[in-house]
Order: C-alpha cells, then sequence, then structure tokens
C-alpha cells in the first residue's frame, strides 16, 4: 500500500477515537492530518471540524494526492451530514466490515463516517481500516451512477 494522506474530524464524542486513530494509522503509513478539536469541549461545534476534513480531501484529490477522509462522533450521522455539503464529497457512514468495504468498491466514498459511542476502539479500528484499503471497483455500473450522483451535484439536475 502506498501512503495515504488522511483528513480526519470529530467532535467531543469522539475525540478519543480520533487520537488512537491518529497514533495508529500514523504507524500504517498513513500521512494523518487532523482537522481538530484539539481538547474536550461537550460544546463544539462539529460541522467546522468535518467540513474542514472534507474540504482537504478535495482540495488534495484535485491536486493528485491519494487522500481520503474519516469523521468521528457518537453516532456519525451528522458529521457524515457536514461532509457530504462539501462538493465532491461522498461520505458512508460505515457501522461493520461490509458497509464500510462497499462504501468504497461501490461508492468510491472518500469519506467514512463512523460513531464513536457505537463500537469499541477496536472495532471502529477494523471498520476503518476496511474503509482505507479497500478499493473502488470501476465498474461502469458503479461509475455511471457515481457521474449522475456529480452531475446533480453540479446542475441540480437529475439523470434519467
Amino acid at each position: 500500500m502506498s501512503p495515504k494522506r488522511v483528513h480526519i474530524a470529530t467532535d467531543h464524542a469522539g475525540l478519543e477515537l480520533s487520537a488512537h486513530l491518529i497514533s495508529y494509522l500514523s504507524t500504517k503509513g498513513y500521512e494523518m492530518i487532523d482537522h481538530g478539536p484539539t481538547s474536550y469541549d461537550p460544546e463544539d461545534d462539529y460541522p467546522t471540524f468535518c467540513i474542514n476534513a472534507a474540504l482537504g480531501v478535495v482540495a488534495d484529490q484535485a491536486a493528485g494526492v491519494d487522500a481520503l477522509g474519516i469523521v468521528l462522533g457518537g453516532s456519525g450521522n451528522g458529521e457524515q451530514i457536514a461532509a457530504n455539503k462539501v462538493k465532491g464529497i461522498r461520505a458512508a457512514l460505515a457501522w461493520n466490515l461490509d458497509t464500510a468495504k462497499l462504501a468504497r468498491e461501490h461508492n468510491d466514498a472518500n469519506v467514512v463516517a463512523v460513531g464513536g459511542r457505537q463500537h469499541s476502539v477496536d472495532e471502529a479500528t477494523i471498520i476503518i481500516e476496511a474503509f482505507l484499503a479497500e478499493p473502488f471497483s470501476n465498474a461502469e455500473r458503479h461509475v455511471r451512477r457515481i457521474g449522475k450522483i456529480a452531475e446533480y451535484e453540479t446542475t441540480g439536475q437529475v439523470a434519467n
């Protein structure tokens, strides 16, 4: 595996998991870019952190850098929603190995959302590693479907 750059962001509920992932994935050859927060604050506003991580992924991919993203929270739902507001992001909520792998294989998701309160650190790590390692299939039907999503994102028109 060639080293990938991974943008990571969380809210207070995922802070411990985020710190673990930054350390652990760095030892696996990933270049980890932390978009925060830097300290525990139960009143933090995760959209800022998650949108910045998503913007980092989009900028790197546009520059030809092999980059993906991770957003974490209590459930991962709000973080996924925030990341998906960034043009060019396909963030998927993963809760097991199959959803993590299929997000990459079929949807070419470039950000994974995981709920830190839904999994042990070990379970979450396995899910995220599966996401990061799985390649996009490049199957024609998946490319076509992703193209329709991108077209809508760009034009606001739904393709048949």
